[in-house]
């Protein structure tokens, strides 16, 4: 079995994709970051990662913008070579 390297979500680079192992942070962040989908196991699509600017990733559908600090505290292995489109996601 193949063991994936497990790093902060802030090193993932802009349209690549990670899937959540843990977050390192108390129960009041667990819990925010729970509230807005980030879970054991989700997978997650890094929208922005520009400096400077915003973090937005992309969770079960929705746009979610996350300070740095919080990034740093989200550990996640990656999925591959996966490559995220840009677009809105939205559909007409």
């Amino acid at each position: 079995m193949e063991k994936k390297e497990v790093k902060p979500l802030s090193k993932i680079r802009s349209g690549e994709k990670a899937r959540l192992v843990t977050i390192v942070a108390g129960r009041g962040l667990n819990n925010k970051l729970a509230s807005m989908g980030l879970v054991s196991d989700v997978e997650i699509a890094v929208v922005s990662n520009s400096h400077p600017g915003p973090f937005v990733i992309n969770v079960k559908g929705s746009k979610v913008m996350l300070g740095r600090g919080m990034a740093n505290k989200i550990m996640v292995s990656s999925c591959g070579n996966e490559k995220v489109k840009s677009g809105s996601g939205r559909q007409s």
